[in-house]
């Protein structure tokens, strides 16, 4: 992310960004935008333009720099245990046929059911030879589909929860993103510095804050706007 910073000179400057960022002078690159000249007798600051790159593993990707902000509610709401609503075969039947249909729409062919009830949830399993397809990248449309199902769900009960799954594919990225979590926070721990996970929807994100609640020495903050926010996790001793 880039960022301005004011100081009577470019070192002042700097300074202030090293401060507020938490983060080396070697981790950012600086251009002078203003050089503070005003004629012979007045200085105004000097302003710079902060560039913030973070160096992940795999990749290069610039990191948003770090400012505190309370997650949204449903990041850390735990859901009541609840006991399992009864089956109403004619919703479910018409759920069922519903993401047949979508899926028809989108050019394929699947068969729908229902795999499991846990509380008000639904669990609907998509199957078909194009699978991969319906999940899509990162489970996007999967996602899709599980968004549009909800949606057409409370137009008959809007108690009931639509879960959407296919090949398995939410219980194994599920473990992938705890995974994931953990290898990050040791990370953080090491290095004494914060990163952001990739973008995530609500679920998700309640996912890695349960997984590193009881992780010493780090702590998670949700960032960003919309549906798919991201993760940061923070070394806790830098913000006492």
């Amino acid at each position: 992310m880039i960022r301005v910073f004011e100081g009577k000179t470019e070192q002042e400057a700097i300074n202030k960004a090293i401060e507020e960022l938490h983060i080396d002078r070697e981790d950012f690159d600086v251009e002078v935008i203003d050089n503070g000249r005003r004629g012979l007798f007045k200085k105004a600051n000097v302003k710079i333009r902060v560039n913030v790159e973070t160096y992940s593993d795999d990749s290069r990707e610039d990191e948003e720099v770090y400012v505190p902000q309370f997650s949204d509610q449903e990041d850390y709401e735990e859901e009541e245990d609840e006991e399992t609503l009864e089956q109403d075969e004619e919703f479910e039947q018409n759920i069922c046929s519903f993401i047949e249909g979508v899926v028809s729409h989108m050019g394929y062919d699947c068969k729908a059911s229902v795999s499991e009830r846990r509380g008000r949830k639904v669990c609907i399993s998509v199957e078909s030879a194009s699978s991969n397809i319906i999940i899509g990248r990162k489970g996007k449309n999967l996602d899709a589909l599980q968004v549009l199902a909800n949606v057409y769900a409370g137009k008959f009960d809007s108690w009931r929860k639509i879960i959407v799954d296919s090949e398995g594919y939410r219980t194994r990225h599920e473990e992938q993103i705890i995974k994931e979590a953990h290898r990050t926070a040791q990370q953080v721990r090491k290095s004494g510095r914060s990163r952001l996970l990739e973008p995530m929807n609500p679920y998700e994100r309640r996912l890695v804050h349960t997984a590193l609640n009881n992780v010493t020495g780090i702590e998670t903050k949700s960032e960003g706007e919309g549906l798919y926010k991201q993760v940061r996790i923070i070394p806790k001793r830098r913000y006492r």
